[in-house]
């Protein structure tokens, strides 16, 4: 699809300065520009690529002050944030791309199962019985949904997803590829005898709320009774693990190799990097950062604390603490130095 400059502006709200006729079909940085393709200048450190850039439109931000010219090929969408709009324009050309509709051959649709308005049901997808899909749902090929489970409004679960039986998921959703939501959670219990692990059912759900993303091979459990919840606007990278019963506050954002343990409690507005252990049975306060790779082992109390290292502690303190764990050969070298010395002291003493 083709946009010109005058159709961006007009949705974004801009002005154009340039030729409003100004027509892309594709999108680039603006150090790759090329004839025909869309760019944006947010990052000061890549103002010089605005003089030399082949993109033929590049939102700036109004605030943008030009030393020299431009080339005449280029044309400028000035708007109040260049990032924002431009992650804008992707969430509009991303919604134009995703307007299939219909059922694709072979799929199997239970004569229980009910779909709304404008549903996507690609080939070999499975879905159970009593299974009810909102409108202008996305289910693509080699998708599986359990019995009993829901899906709200313009969610879309890409290829080969795995939403086990009763889950539940909200609107406006985006599960991707070769995710898994609602297995079982990690449950055992040693027998009386203390030689093998008997196998606790996993009888709860998984409960998705609205505007959620998973990235792929994520998974998240079931509850061993209740639910494993992620609130509304909680963000999940790739190969992320929640484990059962863990609930995740709204607007939390967890990155990518990341492990969240049994029955924790995540609050909202937190970021937690990748490669962070989280511990079972732990309450991690609102607007918590979590530096990546750290591990959590007791529970985060204070409110907006920002936390690094396995186990994690303030982050002030744990650069200080950095400072004095890279010098510690040097360190070590001198307590040597000085035991030579005493020892030189008190033999010469003797």
């Amino acid at each position: 699809m083709e946009f010109t400059a005058k159709q961006i502006a007009d949705l974004l709200g801009g002005t154009v300065l340039g030729n409003e006729n100004a027509s892309v079909n594709t999108v680039t940085k603006i150090e790759e520009g090329r004839a025909g393709s869309l760019s944006f200048l947010a990052n000061p450190l890549y103002t010089n690529y605005i003089y030399t850039t082949d993109a033929t439109i590049v939102l700036v931000n109004n605030t943008l002050v030009l030393d020299k010219a431009i080339k005449n090929t280029c044309t400028l969408v000035r708007v109040e944030n260049a990032y924002e709009a431009f992650a804008k324009l992707l969430q509009i050309y991303t919604q134009i791309k995703n307007t299939k509709t219909g059922i694709e051959q072979p799929s199997f649709i239970s004569q229980s199962a009910s779909l709304g308005n404008d549903c996507y049901v690609g080939a070999f997808a499975y879905i159970g019985q009593n299974v009810k899909i909102g409108n202008s749902v996305k289910i693509y090929p080699h998708t599986y949904i359990g019995d009993d489970t829901e899906i709200g409004d313009n969610t879309i679960l890409f290829s080969g997803v795995k939403v086990y039986h009763q889950c539940k998921i909200g609107r406006d959703c985006t599960v991707h590829a070769n995710t898994v939501i609602g297995s079982d959670g990690f449950g055992f219990a040693p027998n009386s005898e203390g030689q093998a692990f008997v196998k606790v059912p996993q009888i709860g759900n998984v409960v998705i709320e609205d505007n959620v993303e998973v990235g792929s091979n994520t998974s998240i459990d079931r509850a061993t009774l209740g639910s494993t919840t992620l609130h509304s606007g909680v963000k999940l990278d790739n190969l992320v693990q929640i484990a059962h019963n863990v609930e995740v506050g709204n607007n939390t954002v967890v990155a990518g190799l990341t492990g969240i343990a049994g029955s924790s409690k995540v609050g909202k507005n937190c970021m937690i990097g990748a490669q962070v252990g989280v511990a079972g049975h732990l309450k991690i306060a609102d607007n918590v950062k979590i530096a990546g790779q750290s591990g959590i082992g007791s529970n985060i109390e204070k409110e907006g604390e920002i936390v690094q290292g396995s186990p994690a502690f303030n982050i002030g303190e744990y650069k200080r603490s950095y400072v004095l764990f890279r010098s510690l050969p040097k360190l070590s070298d001198r307590i040597n130095e000085l035991q030579k010395k005493i020892n030189a002291i008190q033999n010469g003493q003797s």
